[in-house]
């Protein structure tokens, strides 16, 4: 059908990437949810699959460009034109700095910053012919506080966000729409529960982000109209300090 749409999540993890990616199935898109290998990404294309929605799973690794750039060759040409990417790996890990190790702080900047970077580039060059597009990019408290012990994780995030806020003055001129939403706070998923449980036991008094309401607010961020776009989102509980 010429009026089919595609989304392409990448790092679509069990909570926030999943979230959104059966958000924008919902509407109608086709979403193309990708993880490192093509067996962790399935389980969610299937789930979305099985609701009624259309989903493509794909395994690649987004610090590779012949990677990224076959994805979204892929897409573009044999499922859908690409309207929505999201960039939603992570990259979280904390070290004391004189304990963080070149191997350490290259690979996260590559998670970050490098896979951001050729997502948006990929994305960009996609869009741009028609003029219309939404690129969303996932960041985090470290995009904009470096806090002790995360000197590898708050140097990619930083980059991450001035990535964003050039293809924004870039790319906006021209009909796609660039947002960053930092995620200020814990999460609800297994792995704060396990390794937080303090932090975990504010989920009753709703002091957790949950991964569905995160996805509501980039389903707006792409359905804004020109006229009052936002580039920068900032989401956290209610009562997380500032």
């Amino acid at each position: 059908m010429s009026d089919k749409r595609s989304c392409i999540v990448i790092g679509a993890g069990d909570a926030t990437g999943g979230a959104i990616a059966r958000r924008f199935a919902r509407e109608g898109y086709v979403t193309c949810v990708t993880r490192r290998t093509v067996e962790k990404a399935t389980p969610l294309a299937d789930r979305i699959n099985a609701d009624g929605g259309t989903a493509h799973a794909f395994g690649v690794d987004a610090r590779d460009e012949d990677q990224t750039m076959a994805l979204f060759e892929q897409v573009e040409t044999t499922i859908a034109p690409i309207e929505v990417v999201v960039f939603n790996v992570g990259g979280n890990v904390r070290f004391p700095i004189v304990e963080t190790t070149v191997r350490v702080y290259t690979k996260v900047w590559q998670m970050a910053a490098l896979a951001g970077f050729l997502a948006g580039r990929e994305a960009a060059r996609h869009m741009l012919p028609r003029n219309k597009g939404t690129i969303l990019f996932t960041g985090a408290t470290a995009s904009v506080r470096g806090s002790a012990g995360f000197s590898a994780f708050a140097g990619g995030k930083h980059a991450l966000r001035a990535l964003a806020q050039s293809m924004a003055r870039e790319l906006g001129p021209q009909g796609i729409h660039v947002g960053h939403v930092i995620i200020d706070g814990a999460i609800d998923t297994p792995w704060i529960k396990q390794n937080f449980p303090e932090r975990y036991a504010k989920k009753k008094d709703d002091g957790l982000l949950q991964p569905d309401d995160i996805a509501e607010n980039y389903w707006q961020l792409h359905k804004q109209n020109r006229t009052a776009w936002t580039h920068e989102l900032d989401l956290r509980p209610w009562n997380e300090p500032w």
